[in-house]
């Protein structure tokens, strides 16, 4: 794993990290699966529907492990 600095407005940073805080996510894995999905919209995906379809997959490969927070593939 590397770690790499990113240039981020503070007042952005802030807000956001005090959201991540309260219900419990971490930051860092929301920006790494925001960059998996823009992964998946350059690279030779053949339309939006499949992509949407991978998605589907991945949260519902992860949701049985997740139960707790639907949303923890964004965590």
């Amino acid at each position: 794993m590397a770690l790499k600095t990113f240039n981020i407005n503070e007042s952005v940073y802030k807000s956001y990290s005090k959201h991540c805080k309260k219900n419990g996510v971490s930051m860092s894995k929301q920006v790494e699966n925001f960059l998996i999905g823009e992964i998946e919209k350059i690279t030779n995906v053949d339309s939006k529907e499949d992509i949407d379809i991978k998605r589907i997959e991945k949260a519902s490969e992860k949701f049985d492990k997740s139960i707790e927070h639907p949303l923890k593939k964004y965590c």
